[in-house]
């Protein structure tokens, strides 16, 4: 360690309160207690949240990465079926805007959707036809047709969404809410994290920081479980080792690690020592928890039949429901496959016939048990798509670029209202037109459903605090029920 910075961290509270007891172990386990015993129903947090009465207990978001394309799913314009192959007016949707994809085209043509729309629920929301299965649970599902973002490429509009800023390095909101909230079972993580690829296409990357603690202590990051194989590395003790041997190994290890605290009150080594023993009670916990097999076979009939194949959208959405009644507080599904450059109408319905049955189940799965009024669903992308056609436009193909101005997400149970729709967009489904909702906001209104004002969740980095909704954010009161 620097010797400079070993001064200054133990000139710290910390430091000082851990030379008196066991060093940052003993202080990391005296926080765990503490909190636990202002709040009896969680493990860890911040001893002053939640701030107010939550409406939701947990958060189930379904990434859809990519940017699923809002005029061939949710964002209906009629009218456009006259306007086809018409040039955009730069007037509405200007070059500066569009990307090195597309923005030396000669030509910008109109591109309506091939897809049939149709009414459904009592408030009459427009669902496309591949949407089938959510439309028959529409009327728990509140539709934002008004979001808008600043980030127009994959990698900075994803990591806005997950962590509040364009630039890597920051917790992403999963983190956030571990630090606050802790967790609902001390046999698993607060946060967990779960990838799938659509079948049409692999998609774009996915990096472990989407999922990140950024500069929080590193236990708050969620852990991700794997597509295939064993979940979790290392999962299973090796041929020979028996768990008993495992604890007095962690036993030995837990002294020396005490001991290094002791003498440089290093807080990465607190971390070193409750993940090590997380790690330890989930070998107990998550064999069973994945175990979808256990399901009734009426349960796995409604998730399709992918609900058993491990790393499948289908798949994690079941296992994202055991997850939340276990009481993991934030679980974090991304599916790939949303960028339809190319064939919109092949590309679209074929990420639906992978993801709408599942999501309309897990909506469904959890309203049976009881558990959608104070659980958290939210569904949508990075951004969304042009309605302009990037390459040659045919009346069966076109293909659309990355649109950040207006695209749709819905959130559903938690307190939020449903059977509704909020904001809209112009013409052509362009730029939003009434009730804009940013990132942020939703980000703000998320936190504010778990009991969280988005403005006093906050941490001390470099100098000054920061938090997930940086200056900006107001919680979207007209959606909450």
């Amino acid at each position: 360690m620097n010797p400079l910075t070993e001064l200054h961290t133990q000139h710290t509270r910390r430091a000082f309160l851990g030379r008196g007891t066991l060093g940052l172990g003993g202080i990391a386990l005296g926080s765990l207690l503490n909190a636990q015993a202002a709040k009896p129903n969680a493990i860890g947090g911040q001893a002053d949240l939640p701030h107010f009465a939550p409406k939701a207990k947990r958060v189930i978001y379904l990434f859809q990465s990519g940017g699923p394309s809002q005029m061939d799913l949710f964002d209906y314009k009629p009218h456009l079926a006259k306007r086809f192959g018409e040039e955009v007016p730069e007037s509405i949707y200007p070059a500066e805007r569009k990307t090195t994809m597309t923005s030396g085209q000669a030509s910008f043509p109109c591109a309506p959707s091939t897809l049939k729309f149709t009414r459904h629920g009592q408030a009459g929301t427009w669902l496309s036809e591949p949407l089938h299965h959510l439309a028959q649970v529409i009327d728990d599902v509140c539709v934002i047709k008004s979001m808008h973002t600043d980030a127009i490429n994959h990698d900075p509009a994803a990591t806005l969404f997950q962590t509040g800023s364009v630039l890597p390095g920051r917790p992403s909101m999963g983190a956030w809410v571990s630090y606050g909230l802790g967790s609902g079972n001390a046999n698993l993580p607060a946060f967990v994290a779960l990838t799938s690829n659509g079948r049409a296409k692999a998609g774009q990357p996915l990096y472990d920081r989407l999922w990140g603690a950024g500069f929080l202590p590193g236990r708050f990051q969620g852990v991700k479980f794997r597509g295939q194989g064993d979940p979790i590395l290392d999962l299973y003790n090796p041929a020979g080792v028996t768990r008993a041997q495992r604890r007095r190994m962690l036993d030995a290890l837990g002294k020396l690690n005490r001991d290094q605290a002791g003498r440089f009150n290093d807080p990465a080594i607190a971390t070193r020592i409750a993940q090590y023993e997380l790690a330890f009670r989930m070998q107990m916990s998550v064999p069973e928890l994945i175990d979808v097999q256990r399901e009734p076979q009426h349960i796995l009939d409604q998730y399709g039949p992918d609900a058993t194949k491990v790393g499948k959208y289908a798949y994690n959405c079941l296992l994202a429901r055991r997850l939340a009644e276990r009481g993991v507080r934030f679980i974090q599904l991304y599916h790939r496959g949303w960028d339809a450059h190319n064939n919109a109408p092949k590309e679209v319905p074929a990420q639906c016939r992978d993801t709408d049955r599942p999501t309309a189940a897990l909506l469904l799965d959890l309203k049976q048990r009881g558990m959608l009024d104070d659980t958290l669903v939210v569904w949508g992308g990075e951004f969304g798509r042009t309605i302009y056609c990037q390459g040659k436009l045919t009346k069966q193909v076109y293909g659309r670029d990355h649109h950040p101005n207006c695209f749709t997400y819905w959130m559903a149970g938690g307190g939020v209202r449903g059977g509704m729709s909020y904001g809209e967009t112009d013409d052509y489904s362009v730029n939003v037109t009434e009730n804009p909702v940013h990132v942020h906001d939703l980000q703000a209104t998320i936190l504010h459903q778990l009991g969280i004002d988005h403005e006093r969740l906050t941490y001390r980095y470099q100098g000054r605090y920061f938090r997930l909704t940086d200056v900006h954010g107001k919680v979207v009161k007209q959606i909450l029920a």
